[in-house]
């Protein structure tokens, strides 16, 4: 069995401290709480504080929770919003289009899944939540890089690689592909990251009006896609239309 990292478990219940009983401690209290010596809890201290989870008073030296960990509580109470407005949409768009549909967010350079509603047949299929997927070549990524200025960035400066033959990777043709998703409001994968399936994509704002995730349909370019090899328009349609309710549901209004 693994062992658990001291270090990371004493700085977790050193949060767990400062969010409870007073509102700031002082050195002495937290290294007497949690049974430590004050240069190690010093250092622990030292080392949250320059990672944004704590801050110290510069007048009394005592110690409160920083605001990154209000950042990154608003962003987990963001993504299960999300997942939780986009249930009944989702499968309205699956039972729809007889295919599959994700909701995916940025997360550490790529497209996350944080949620998948199965294409609506007796087909085997794997439950993608928590997969992966690159930033240049889906639609999903796309969506994100031309609406969202952080993956946009992240997509710039990264390595593109060429998944198949179709894959954009220099830069000028993706900074134009991603002009004409702005231009049209959504985006296309028509075998760039997988040989043999497409997908569209629309992207999905909150309450702000900020990108905070995009809905796709994915499935075999034949049923996706018509006969001159584009995203069917009625699908497009479907897609763009759950995006909208989706945010609507997020307080962002009409788009």
């Amino acid at each position: 069995m693994a062992r658990n990292i001291q270090s990371l478990e004493r700085a977790a219940a050193m949060l767990r401290l400062l969010a409870g009983g007073e509102r700031r401690l002082g050195l002495s209290d937290v290294a007497s709480a949690l049974g430590l010596a004050k240069g190690t809890a010093h250092g622990i201290l030292r080392t949250l504080q320059a990672e944004g989870f704590v801050e110290q008073d510069p007048a009394s030296g005592r110690y409160q929770l920083g605001a990154e960990l209000l950042r990154l509580g608003n962003s987990y109470l963001d993504v299960h919003e999300l997942r939780a407005r986009a249930l009944v949409w989702t499968d309205d768009l699956a039972r729809a289009s007889g295919e599959s549909v994700y909701v995916g967010v940025l997360h550490q350079s790529g497209v996350l899944i944080m949620h998948h509603v199965f294409r609506p047949d007796d087909s085997r299929q794997v439950l993608e939540v928590g997969a992966m997927q690159p930033l240049h070549s889906t639609a999903l990524g796309k969506v994100l890089s031309a609406y969202d200025p952080v993956a946009h960035s992240q997509a710039v400066d990264a390595e593109r690689e060429a998944f198949t033959p179709r894959t954009v990777t220099d830069l000028e043709g993706f900074e134009s592909v991603l002009a004409l998703t702005r231009a049209r409001g959504w985006a296309a994968d028509v075998e760039e990251t997988w040989e043999g399936l497409a997908s569209v994509a629309a992207p999905i704002h909150d309450r702000r009006r900020m990108p905070v995730g995009a809905v796709a349909v994915a499935g075999a370019v034949e049923r996706v896609c018509g006969d001159l090899g584009e995203p069917r328009p009625a699908l497009v349609a479907s897609v763009r239309d759950c995006a909208r309710a989706v945010s609507r549901d997020l307080g962002a209004g009409r788009f």
